[in-house]
């Protein structure tokens, strides 16, 4: 063999394992074009590349997405943990008798984009979740993460929720939040969509869990946290329609913490 064919072959064994170093199927999952345009457009407020590399998010993970809404983070997750992983996401009441009709219709919706299309996101497993009575998400210390997106604001008073998850949690396992952040110093409005980072971080403690870690990645230092119809002022919602409208969305969405943290 010809020192030249020796030299191709090495190149060709060290680009191929260069490649393999290089595979990431965080950010396949990402970019892939599966996601919804809208959605994508949203990265660059939602940073979740970022935000799920912050939490240690891994393919071979069990993981429940809490309260997944329209499916806009689990159309990542469900891709990225499609073939080695398992997605629970912890859906709206289902209960029949008790369901509203908002719960009904975005539920209706989650199923049909994202847990009927196994061929892009896998099996995902569907169980109903209470932020008023919390709910058995899983076997007791089966699930390595939880996952929970902009929903604290919703039950940052309910003890019941972060039981729930300390009971599907294993020993070690972590829960992820990001949501809409008031200002340490600025006082509270009920209903406004905000919450401090001390009230989380109480609650979580009073339940077992301990902080370690927090970022700045979704942090929007625009963001005023004054806003007439609170956070729903802001894109995406806009709740205000066309009054001022450049101006809320030259602030851009929410200024918002990310904290993690471990069970104990």
């Amino acid at each position: 063999m010809t020192r030249i064919a020796q030299l191709l072959i090495l190149s060709m064994i060290t680009l191929g394992m260069s490649n393999t170093a290089l595979a990431d199927p965080l950010l396949d999952a990402v970019s892939g074009d599966h996601r919804l345009e809208e959605n994508v457009m949203r990265d660059v407020y939602r940073n979740p590349y970022e935000t799920l590399s912050f939490f240690g998010i891994k393919q071979d993970m069990t993981i429940i997405e809490s309260w997944p809404g329209g499916g806009w983070y689990s159309e990542i997750l469900g891709a990225y943990l499609k073939d080695n992983g398992q997605l629970i996401a912890a859906t709206y009441n289902r209960n029949a008798e008790t369901q509203k009709s908002w719960q009904v219709r975005v539920n209706k919706a989650y199923d049909e984009k994202i847990v009927a299309n196994k061929a892009t996101y896998g099996d995902i497993m569907v169980v109903s979740f209470s932020p008023e009575t919390g709910d058995e998400l899983a076997s007791p210390g089966s699930v390595d993460a939880i996952l929970d997106f902009r929903n604290a604001h919703n039950w940052i008073t309910s003890d019941a929720v972060p039981q729930a998850w300390h009971s599907a949690l294993k020993t070690g396992g972590f829960v992820g939040i990001v949501d809409h952040r008031m200002g340490a110093d600025m006082p509270l409005t009920a209903d406004n969509g905000y919450i401090h980072e001390q009230q989380l971080v109480n609650i979580m403690e009073k339940n077992g869990f301990k902080l370690v870690a927090t970022s700045e990645i979704n942090s929007n230092p625009r963001d005023t946290k004054n806003h007439p119809s609170g956070v729903w002022t802001l894109p995406p919602s806009l709740a205000q329609k066309d009054v001022l409208k450049n101006k809320y969305l030259a602030i851009g969405e929410s200024d918002r913490l990310v904290m993690k943290f471990e069970k104990i």
